[in-house]
């Protein structure tokens, strides 16, 4: 897919979920601090054409900014394996010539990762939807009206079945197939930030690159006396009233909204898709929050529970260890799972 027909819909892209640290960024900056405190750095960028932001306490302001550019090179080196924009990335080429020869670990791991969520998630989770997104954004973008011959056409090219993956390469078995891994990707990529991180001795940050990973106890928890990270979670931003705070430390939290993007000027069309129907998702849950171990797990199962509904993201989340997810029901209710 190019470009512009990723362009096609109305991208209605909000926060869902806000890490609480405003109120106490003033206290981290504190005038009276020694080097040997830890103090704030924010860095903030893009990831996956996505808004990024990092929140990492270090003593040292420079091997601060020296860790940001590490993180800014990781960020560009997954988004040549996972982009969709990227014309030379991995996964471009796998999409525009049906094989992949020598994929990196990373895109094996990925699919990999993909496939057991496609199981837990009874089918709902589905890489192999995007020859559906295309579908839809160039229906939107002509203003058409989705006919069911078509749309049955289209259908008969996707199943995550039919996506065959070793070390040495990938591999799609029906003509006309292409993948899109931005369900998971952003869920992935902060995963491996984190690890980046960690792996340097940094001990409490919050990684936000469109789903969220904290480790530590987070600002000001000196003083509050809570442990972790204190987080808001607003599953559907259209429903600003049903929200949860929570704290996390060595989790990740991710979520997903019926209509947080749209096809459709009028915001109707949900641009999550039932991989089993090719029609846009309608579940008796509008909108999720998943907190898991992994950004990755999060990210996938926030994306599988819009399509596979309560009942069976119940089951998948007892699968997950350390899964939960806060919902939003077709009813208005709203809860936690798992």
């Amino acid at each position: 897919m190019n470009r512009t027909q990723l362009q096609g819909p109305k991208v209605n892209r909000r926060r869902f979920v806000k890490i609480c640290a405003a109120a106490a960024a003033g206290l981290a900056l504190t005038p009276g601090l020694t080097n040997a405190q830890p103090i704030l750095h924010r860095w903030r960028g893009v990831a996956l054409g996505a808004k990024a932001e990092i929140n990492l306490l270090h003593e040292d302001r420079d091997k601060a900014q020296e860790l940001f550019r590490l993180v800014e090179t990781e960020i560009r080196r997954l988004e040549a394996v996972f982009s969709l924009y990227r014309e030379d990335s991995e996964l471009a080429r796998l999409n525009r010539d049906g094989r992949l020869t020598a994929p990196s670990l990373d895109m094996i791991n990925l699919l990999g990762l993909s496939q057991r969520i496609h199981v837990v998630t009874e089918g709902a989770f589905d890489p192999s939807v995007q020859p559906l997104w295309d579908f839809y954004a160039r229906q939107a973008s002509e203003e058409k009206a989705v006919k069911s011959s078509a749309l049955d056409a289209v259908v008969r090219r996707t199943g995550f079945r039919h996506v065959v993956y070793e070390p040495g390469f990938v591999e799609f078995g029906r003509e006309g197939m292409a993948l899109t891994l931005n369900g998971i990707a952003q869920g992935y990529i902060t995963d491996r930030v984190a690890a980046l991180l960690a792996a340097r001795g940094c001990v409490d940050m919050a990684v936000d690159l469109g789903e969220i990973s904290a480790s530590g106890n987070g600002i000001g928890s000196e003083v509050s006396g809570r442990k972790g990270w204190a987080v808001t979670l607003r599953p559907d931003p259209e429903v600003p009233d049903v929200e949860t705070k929570i704290e996390i430390v060595d989790a990740a939290v991710a979520s997903s909204a019926r209509k947080g993007t749209t096809f459709d000027q009028a915001g109707t069309v949900s641009h999550i898709l039932d991989p089993r129907t090719g029609l846009p998702v309608q579940s008796d849950l509008t909108a999720a929050s998943v907190v898991a171990r992994t950004a990755a797990y999060a990210d996938g199962l926030s994306t599988a529970a819009l399509v596979c509904g309560e009942k069976v993201l119940s089951s998948a989340l007892a699968h997950v260890p350390g899964s939960q997810a806060f919902v939003l029901r077709e009813d208005g209710k709203s809860g936690w799972l798992g």
